[in-house]
């Protein structure tokens, strides 16, 4: 059972199930939005969906009730990684992530670009080893550490910055 509070024109839910929208267009992708139900899920807008259809797509789903998740993976200069996590504030995100190995500096000005969007302030949370990597593509980076292992590091740092949580693989969970 699941909780819904309407504010504005976006449904609250406390749903745990966050739905992937992994459609190679607008057509497809709003097909299958308009056959669910706002109160049972959020949805989740990745880099192939957001290239396509950019904010408007998001301000979309917003109109039909919908929290989303801005799943982009920031990875960039603290600055930059910033800027980007703060015009997902301003879009209205549920939530938005970025990539751990950013850093501490990274991780930290994304978190701090929130601050002034106070309890509006989307969820920050970070990817930590991508689950296609294995430990022979973390050797090629210079990490000796298994994935797991990796993973976890990267998940402690994560907590340090303050972000509100991580992405893994259930293999590192």
């Amino acid at each position: 059972m699941t909780s819904t509070a309407i504010t504005s024109s976006r449904a609250v839910t406390s749903s745990p199930v966050v739905v992937a929208l992994d459609y190679d267009n607008r057509d497809k992708a709003l097909a299958f939005v308009d056959r669910i139900d706002p109160r049972d899920c959020r949805l989740k807008v990745g880099k192939e969906m957001f290239t396509l259809l950019g904010p408007q797509f998001v301000r979309d789903l917003h109109q039909r009730g919908f929290e989303v998740f801005l799943d982009l993976k920031f990875h960039d200069i603290p600055n930059t990684t910033a800027r980007a996590v703060a015009a997902a504030a301003e879009l209205g995100v549920w939530m938005v992530n970025v990539h751990a190995s950013g850093g501490a500096r990274m991780m930290t000005a994304a978190r701090e670009a929130l601050l002034p969007f106070g309890k509006e302030a989307p969820l920050l949370i970070a990817v930590t080893v991508l689950t296609s990597m294995e430990a022979s593509d973390l050797q090629d980076l210079g990490i000796t550490l298994s994935p797991a292992d990796y993973a976890a590091k990267l998940a402690a740092l994560t907590q340090r910055c303050g972000l509100d949580g991580v992405v893994c693989s259930a293999q590192e969970a």
